[in-house]
């Protein structure tokens, strides 16, 4: 994969390694800090994920809910301490960089594992990308359904298609996309979530006002009855919502990746160990926020989505700025999930066809007062035909819920937990059978065990969309 730092050319700068102009693996020197990085790991985690949590949490019901999140919580970040001392292989100051995921499971556990972690790791981003497609669609549709029912007075059903939002915001992600690397999207990065901050902050807001409005707390310990739904239907729910609060916590397939942008000294591992500390107590800070009071105002009838399921109508303004602050949320986390994948296949076409003209050659496009554009030729068709693709299946399966629970299922176990605990057991040379090595080997089990069950609820839940499913003709 092409390392994800700056792709400025060190011409005319003084060649030698460890200088004040490159790192000691002779790359430009890298600038990330505590909270460059902690702004990447919050675009990618405060993502729409969090809107499903009150959903999430009315299945779980007030016991099982927050300890679920404070659970998912605590794992994201111990995996992701163990992940982040593998960015350097023997000596965590001055080791050999693994500047990708697939380079440390390389490193460390070697054989199939690279090429599955590379399958998982890979076809996952491809996943969060149709789910941030979808969501981006639904919150466009809901600014505009929202000043439809302000101007009906609630009368108008105000139906509407959405293809044409998924179209838009393909658009805009081709542009995006033509950002060449990780490192130039700090910028992006930051305003995105300020973003996550801005409507998390008013989903907790709107929350917070229902609350007083119903004059109580709404909600059981135990959850949505049986009776509202059958005990089938309770099951399959309760896996759904792990589901849904895994895919929430998930950043770990991009975190090396994050990792690679940060400056040293202090080592790449303690910045990070800072970073991940932050951003997932800022995280779970909001999740538990945001998913108990949406459940707090609704109780059984909380929306999978807590600002376009029309839990709330008014203020109607309120809500279009949210809204609109999730689309900009998620162009950023579109970009820091997907420049893993750019990277990888543009390394890997470099690799197979050095001599490749079409591949290596840039175009100059002049803009008026300003310096040429240089465009990658290669880049630029296959980073739009990606964005193309994941456009047309976000357009045959928009399933917001039920994807999202699905993406969270199949992508927690493998690169959440099993790699970076298979990894640190090799790096830190742990003896089969000693107690260290059997606590490890339980908690991967016992993680394994929760996205099994997630993922047959959000399977279950996608075979029942299907049932009225008809393709291209999606209507909210």
């Amino acid at each position: 994969m092409v390392q994800l730092h700056q792709t400025v050319l060190a011409v005319d700068m003084p060649q030698t390694v460890g200088s004040k102009y490159l790192d000691d693996d002779g790359k430009v020197k890298r600038n990330g800090s505590v909270w460059t990085a902690s702004a990447h790991i919050i675009t990618a985690v405060i993502g729409s994920g969090v809107l499903s949590l009150a959903w999430a949490t009315a299945q779980l019901g007030w016991l099982a809910g927050p300890v679920v999140m404070l659970l998912f919580s605590a794992v994201t970040y111990f995996t992701s301490s163990l992940l982040a001392a593998c960015y350097r292989s023997g000596n965590p100051i001055s080791g050999k960089r693994n500047y990708t995921y697939m380079d440390a499971v390389r490193s460390n556990l070697g054989g199939v594992k690279v090429t599955l972690c590379g399958i998982v790791q890979y076809l996952n981003i491809f996943g969060v990308a149709i789910g941030y497609t979808i969501a981006s669609a639904i919150s466009m549709m809901a600014i505009k359904r929202s000043n439809c029912f302000h101007k009906s007075g609630g009368k108008d059903p105000c139906h509407m298609n959405s293809n044409p939002y998924m179209i838009a915001f393909g658009l805009v992600q081709i542009l995006f996309s033509q950002i060449p690397d990780f490192d130039q999207l700090w910028w992006l990065s930051i305003l995105a979530a300020v973003m996550s901050f801005t409507y998390s902050s008013a989903g907790l807001a709107l929350g917070i006002a229902q609350v007083v409005v119903n004059g109580k707390v709404k909600g059981s310990l135990t959850g949505i009855s049986i009776g509202a739904v059958t005990e089938t239907q309770k099951i399959w729910r309760t896996f759904q919502a792990l589901g849904d609060i895994a895919f929430a916590y998930s950043y770990s397939i991009i975190l090396i990746e994050i990792q690679d942008t940060v400056k040293s000294p202090p080592s790449e591992e303690k910045t990070m160990k800072k970073a991940t500390l932050v951003s997932v107590s800022v995280t779970t800070m909001f999740y538990m926020l945001c998913g108990c009071m949406g459940y707090a105002a609704f109780g059984d009838l909380s929306p999978g989505n807590l600002l376009t399921g029309f839990g709330f109508y008014n203020p109607y303004w309120l809500l279009d700025i949210a809204n609109a602050a999730i689309v900009i949320h998620l162009i950023g986390a579109y970009q820091v999930y997907c420049q893993p994948l750019f990277a990888f296949i543009e390394k890997q076409a470099s690799i197979r066809f050095p001599d490749s003209e079409f591949i290596a050659k840039d175009i100059k496009i002049p803009i008026p007062g300003f310096k040429h554009l240089r465009l990658n030729v290669f880049r630029l068709i296959w980073r739009t035909v990606f964005v193309i693709i994941t456009t047309v299946i976000s357009m045959l399966l928009p399933f917001f819920n039920d994807v999202v629970g699905l993406l969270g299922a199949l992508g927690f176990w493998p690169l959440t937990v099993y790699f970076p605990v298979e990894m640190y057991i090799a790096q830190k040379k742990i003896p089969r059978w000693s107690t260290r090595w059997v606590c490890l080997q339980v908690f991967s089990s016992g993680c394994l065990v929760i996205s099994i069950a997630a993922a047959a609820g959000s399977i279950a839940g996608v075979l029942l969309d299907l049932k009225s499913y008809k393709p291209f003709r999606s209507e909210y």
